[in-house]
């Protein structure tokens, strides 16, 4: 698997600048792949419902100094990437007024699929976040080719993770330390 081509520093900040300057309808968001950007409408319900479970979840379980974000970019420059998870946790004060935070700063991101971009979130986002050092990321898959899944990935090596936990939507998934959270996953939407 060949890595994402890296942008020249002045086509990186061009890219930056040009998605900064985006005027998104109420609930789109833009994200930097792969040396395009890539626009997407508002989620439905379903996944809306998994992104509220998952974040009183992980908001139950933290410390008061984690904040738990929806809709935050994070950027991935050397991956010539700027994505926007639907939950990312962070440590309050590595929290600037920035648009977008540096993805080293990120502990935990999480992707819900949407059909439209249910590889991307499987492959693309997967390499990305590891290459960023992201200690864990929670990819919850709606649309799995058997069933929908819910898989955790750690210990990224800068190139990919080399642990991962699936199970099946009814089935609970346990975050480890620090989270310490047990995801119940039986009432999540198909």
């Amino acid at each position: 698997m060949s890595a994402a081509p890296v942008l020249q520093e002045s086509s990186w900040e061009t890219f930056v600048e040009v998605w900064n300057g985006l005027d998104l309808p109420e609930g789109w968001r833009a994200e930097i792949i792969e040396e395009r950007i890539v626009m997407s409408p508002p989620p439905d319900q379903n996944h809306n419902l998994i992104g509220s479970r998952v974040n009183k979840a992980l908001v139950r379980a933290l410390p008061d100094d984690w904040e738990v974000l929806q809709t935050q970019g994070i950027a991935l420059p050397s991956s010539s990437r700027i994505v926007v998870p639907d939950l990312l946790v962070v440590l309050r004060e590595r929290m600037t007024p920035a648009v977008v935070l540096p993805g080293e700063d990120a502990l935990l991101s999480v992707e819900i699929t949407s059909k439209s971009n249910a590889d991307t979130d499987r492959t693309t986002k997967l390499r990305a976040y590891a290459q960023a050092g992201i200690p864990l990321y929670l990819l919850i898959d709606r649309f799995a080719p058997r069933w929908p899944t819910i898989t955790l990935f750690s210990e990224p090596d800068g190139e990919a993770y080399r642990e991962s936990h699936s199970v099946p939507f009814g089935k609970p998934l346990d975050l480890p330390a620090p989270f310490t959270v047990t995801l119940e996953t039986e009432a999540f939407p198909r």
